[in-house]
């Protein structure tokens, strides 16, 4: 009986060692900083039933199956979940997003890490029910056709194959994403950007690029600067590091691009051509169906048919402005005679003269116009077609600012820029090279524009010019004098059209210069050099007429009052004189006025300055701002003061410099 008991005991200790050495793991690796208050606890009549609940407690974000999703769970979706509800590869998912314009979200709260990327989850529901995604997969699978003929020697199957690839338009996707055709003119600066930047790429096969799609983006460049050339729609320029910035205005839309400049481009390996190349394919359909609209809108006929002579030199956007300024208001679906359209023209005529007679006695009846006036109904027909350019005067002021001036350009300028601006703004430009509308002995051209350091031969009929001139006249909108920017001498710093001098607060003296000159053309009077030589009768009427801006009128004030005060110094000296004070007691006199002046000086920059009561007003103010508030007024006020410190500056430079060229 001992010896049973004796075995019953050693078994229930072997029992609990092996329970303690199999639980002592989940011990240290639960409670890993006090081991014992574990073991004691697990010694405790509770023990097991803990360690079962720790073990099955759910994580933070749990969310037992079969339960609906909420909050941003289900708002959004991340792109490897939604890549796989698509069943797509990260390329096709890229390509779609970009071609529907679906862009990544940011939710309030990343429910899976910041370091993933979350997209709307109606966006890809969308995108299950997009049938390009199908057109897309056909493709793809196809490809893989391909690379299984081509890797198996088989050409004949993979030239069939390739023949027979599935193809897709972007035409539903334009008119789904821009319903009205303002929607897409507002979205055309990125699209201009890119496919200008692809025309200036080398055109050469084998490359990452093709060549078609180089030659298409060419022409798609070219058909819109003709556009934009025949309607004068061109309203800034600007030469920067990065390319020439274009501006212009287009059914009442400010549209901004950029050109790069006429140099050899580079393929680098850091660009991910594949992402802006499916960017390009979006961006030359939209640009393609824009070109379309305003062409129609001129009554020009899409796409233009060029001549193939000047195609072959190059010279394609000359060719275009030749197609379209010389565009058949007709359609080929016109089936009228040329007999008809004459007589309905007569008719027209007929018609046309009618109304201009009872235009005529409309006038007469409402101005007294007296009818045997000379010139009366010229007049008056003149106003009546001039109706329509009054609607817009910019576009007038932009369509004879080079109007009958005649340009040429030689060959070391660039000429695809100035032979787009030139034209735009009323003149006629010819080059250097064959396909050219006139020579360089032509004796009625006005303007060379030359870049180079010395020019042989001249003629004495028309002024040599830097390329700049032309961009400064086109931002000034007058013709600049040419003086300054004569062959072999430094021009003048060139000003951006996109920086509100005003709004910065200081303004550069080419600046004011400019705007001096264009008020004298505006009020045809002289122009101001500078304030020494004007006259100062009365600033503020100089300043009511606009020859001058505000700060100008100020400095103007100034020297006026300076002037008055040496005349009445002057008128005292002589009095003075005449009643007989000596040179020297006056001097003494001027001697302590001076002392007492410094000290009163000194001790005004010792004194701190008093608060106004607009500072206590604005300090009483920010009491009652909300935090929000507060920090907004707190931040405008640092930007202005940031602004102060840099006008400063500019100020300080200048003053440096205009000290060191005078010493």
């Amino acid at each position: 009986m001992a010896a049973r008991l004796l075995s019953a005991t050693r078994n229930l200790r072997n029992t609990k060692s092996s329970s303690r050495r199999n639980l002592k793991p989940q011990i240290f690796r639960q409670n890993g900083k006090n081991p014992r208050a574990s073991l004691r606890r697990l010694l405790s009549p509770l023990s097991s039933s803990h360690l079962f609940q720790s073990a099955t407690m759910p994580p933070k974000h749990y969310r037992p199956p079969g339960k609906k999703k909420e909050g941003n769970a289900a708002k959004y979706i991340t792109r490897t979940k939604a890549i796989k509800y698509l069943q797509v590869s990260l390329t096709i998912f890229r390509k779609l997003c970009i071609l529907k314009g679906i862009f990544p979200r940011v939710p309030k709260k990343k429910f899976e890490g910041n370091h993933k990327t979350y997209y709307s989850m109606k966006d890809i529901s969308f995108l299950a029910h997009e049938p390009l995604l199908e057109k897309l997969r056909q493709k793809r699978s196809q490809e893989k056709k391909v690379n299984k003929a081509k890797a198996r020697k088989n050409k004949e199957l993979a030239e069939r194959l390739l023949n027979r690839m599935p193809t897709y338009k972007l035409d539903r996707l334009i008119l789904e994403r821009y319903p009205t055709f303002v929607d897409a003119l507002r979205d055309l600066d990125d699209c201009l950007t890119m496919v200008h930047l692809f025309a200036s790429l080398p055109a050469v096969e084998g490359e990452r690029i093709q060549v078609k799609r180089i030659h298409n983006c060419r022409r798609l460049s070219h058909e819109w600067q003709a556009y934009i050339s025949r309607t004068h729609s061109l309203r800034k320029t600007f030469i920067s590091v990065k390319g020439i910035y274009y501006q212009a205005e287009v059914q009442g839309q400010k549209i901004t691009w950029l050109t790069p400049h006429a140099l050899q481009q580079v393929l680098t390996d850091d660009v991910d051509f594949n992402i802006m190349l499916t960017f390009l394919e979006f961006y030359e359909t939209l640009l393609g169906f824009v070109n379309f609209k305003l062409y129609h809108s001129i009554n020009v006929k899409y796409p233009p048919i060029l001549d193939p002579r000047l195609e072959a030199l190059a010279a394609e956007l000359y060719a275009l402005f030749r197609y379209v300024a010389t565009g058949s208001t007709r359609k080929p679906s016109e089936s009228q005679s040329i007999a008809s359209i004459e007589e309905k023209k007569d008719s027209d005529e007929t018609m046309d003269t009618g109304v201009k007679e009872s235009n005529l006695r409309l006038a007469q009846l409402q101005h007294q116009l007296p009818s045997n006036e000379p010139g009366a109904l010229m007049q008056l027909l003149e106003d009546s077609n001039n109706d329509d350019d009054d609607v817009d005067l910019d576009t007038m002021e932009c369509k004879t600012l080079f109007k009958n001036l005649k340009f040429f350009l030689s060959r070391e300028v660039p000429r695809e820029a100035l032979l787009f601006i030139i034209p735009a703004f009323g003149g006629v430009v010819s080059w250097e090279g064959e396909g050219a509308p006139f020579e360089e002995t032509d004796e009625e051209i006005a303007y060379q524009i030359v870049d180079r350091p010395t020019q042989g031969h001249k003629f004495l009929s028309r002024h040599y010019v830097q390329p700049q001139w032309v961009f400064d006249c086109v931002n000034a909108r007058i013709i600049l004098p040419a003086d300054a920017y004569m062959v072999g001498m430094v021009p003048p710093p060139h000003l951006s059209p996109f920086v509100d001098d005003e709004a910065e607060g200081y303004m550069p003296e080419y600046a004011q210069t400019i705007k001096q000159l264009q008020a004298a053309a505006k009020k045809n009077v002289m122009p101001l050099p500078d304030l020494d030589n004007q006259d100062l009768a009365d600033p503020q009427n100089l300043l009511a007429e606009g020859v001058m801006d505000r700060s100008q009128a100020n400095e103007a004030a100034e020297e006026r009052r300076k002037l008055q005060l040496l005349e009445k110094q002057y008128h005292d000296e002589l009095k003075m004189e005449m009643s007989g004070i000596t040179y020297s007691a006056t001097l003494s006199d001027k001697k302590s006025e001076n002392t007492c002046s410094e000290e009163m000086q000194h001790k005004d920059e010792v004194m701190v300055p008093v608060p106004t009561e607009k500072d206590d007003e604005d300090d009483r103010a920010k009491l009652y701002m909300s935090r929000k508030k507060r920090g907004l007024y707190e931040a405008i006020e640092i930007s202005n003061q940031r602004k102060k410190d840099k006008v400063a500056l500019l100020k300080e430079r200048k003053r440096k410099a205009a000290a060191s060229k005078s010493g």
